[in-house]
């Protein structure tokens, strides 16, 4: 009989809509991230140096691209023949088939799968978050408190708090009150959706609560174990932690990698962050290149200037194009004299000869005001933007574009262009 001390349930099913166009094809976990890696790579990165090395991956949402990042698991050291990684999408049974309805529900329909190992805890993850933790340290103090449910929480800016999860705690860090975000928080102790459950209590809470619609475990499960009189504890952690859940959020994110002094540090030889790589080229940087406080990915070419900048692996970069403070995902191409200014760029974008990305003043976007709202130009993946075109602040675009497509030459701030779409 295999038997597992604690397995690891990673939540990567998400569409990731307020990612806006960067998410048109591909799941938020699967979003590129600091240049080399993908966002999931740091959840299980997490588990693999916190020693679990049993993880299931619920993936639902435009699979393809993050079951090829993860194949068996080898870049984490998560190819074993007992336990490893597993991806696990929504299937059929005998009796029904549905989607992953709510993140509680997509962990029921696994309920076999966490079965097989016989855990005595199991941890559950969300697979788009930006942190280093070692679960091992917050499994010893679920074990210490007698927990039932520990919940990793963070102090937040209480302008903040009800976007958030909020616990509040007795002096004993026990959870007395939970309320799922509250227009009046009573606290700003947040959760980051990191849970540890025994076992018994939550197979309990996942059979009693299968036929809510849409069960969450923030809306349903943690509120019904807190009914239910069962100890739930928070476990408050101080190190850098970011739901890169937005675009501004994203942005804000990756160029912190680029301080001089990185709030967030990838090169840590202690708690080393792993990812799928293949055999690249090195960089190649022209004399007439000038590159200013920017990561740049194996197999670039770069002949022009980036400044303050994230270049993903094989993009290439014309003499004369000035790339800056901006994110380029893998296999991006900048045409000579084209300037991309505060820009996202996703995998596989063409910028034409002499075109400006982000120039004009801020204006209020027309496609979608709740996600761009944070003056970046968005590009989705494989999208092409012609020759000698202007393109405005808080503008989308996704698709291969035409000059016809930019009236007068150009997409004005707010605007967007939606091959397939309307555009404006």
């Amino acid at each position: 009989m295999v038997r597992k001390e604690m397995i690891a349930m990673l939540l990567a099913g998400g569409q990731g809509s307020r990612l806006g166009v960067l998410t048109h094809n591909v799941a938020k976990p699967a979003v590129a991230f600091g240049g080399k890696y993908r966002i999931i790579d740091f959840p299980l990165s997490n588990c693999i140096n916190s020693g679990v090395d049993t993880v299931g991956v619920l993936t639902q949402y435009e699979p393809l691209k993050l079951n090829a990042h993860i194949g068996v698991g080898i870049s984490w050291d998560l190819d074993r023949n007992v336990g490893g990684v597993m991806v696990l999408p929504p299937h059929e049974k005998s009796e029904s088939s549905s989607w992953y309805s709510g993140t509680a529900n997509a962990i029921y329909q696994n309920i076999d799968y966490m079965e097989s190992y016989h855990p005595e805890y199991v941890l559950i993850l969300s697979g788009d978050h930006i942190y280093k933790m070692d679960y091992e340290v917050m499994l010893g103090y679920h074990k210490a408190k007698g927990a039932d449910v520990t919940i990793a929480t963070m102090a937040v800016p209480w302008e903040e708090a009800p976007r958030f999860g909020i616990m509040v705690t007795d002096e004993d860090s026990r959870i007395t009150e939970f309320q799922e975000k509250p227009a009046q928080p009573k606290s700003n102790l947040a959760s980051m959706g990191i849970y540890i459950f025994s076992w018994n209590a939550l197979k309990e809470a996942l059979t009693t609560l299968k036929d809510v619609p849409g069960c969450d475990f923030g809306k349903h499960v943690i509120p019904y174990c807190h009914d239910k009189g069962e100890k739930i504890y928070s476990y408050e952690f101080s190190g850098y932690w970011k739901d890169v859940g937005t675009l501004g959020s994203y942005w804000e994110a990756n160029m912190e990698l680029v301080d001089l002094v990185p709030v967030f540090n990838l090169y840590e030889e202690y708690w080393k962050i792993y990812t799928k790589s293949s055999a690249m080229p090195p960089q190649y940087v022209a004399p007439s290149a000038h590159i200013e406080r920017s990561i740049v990915a194996e197999g670039c070419e770069v002949e022009g200037c980036v400044e303050h900048s994230v270049i993903g692996a094989r993009c290439v970069i014309e003499e004369g194009a000035v790339v800056r403070d901006s994110i380029l995902m893998e296999d991006c191409h900048i045409g000579k004299g084209a300037v991309v200014e505060k820009a996202i760029l996703a995998d596989g974008v063409r910028v034409g000869e002499g075109s400006v990305l982000g120039v004009g003043e801020y204006a209020e976007s027309r496609y979608d005001k709740k996600v761009y709202v944070f003056d970046l130009v968005t590009v989705g993946e494989g999208s092409v933007i012609p020759s000698g075109v202007k393109v405005g602040k808080n503008t989308a675009i996704w698709g291969e574009t035409a000059p016809e497509d930019y009236p007068d030459g150009q997409l004005p701030s707010g605007g967007f262009i939606i091959k397939g779409g309307e555009q404006a």
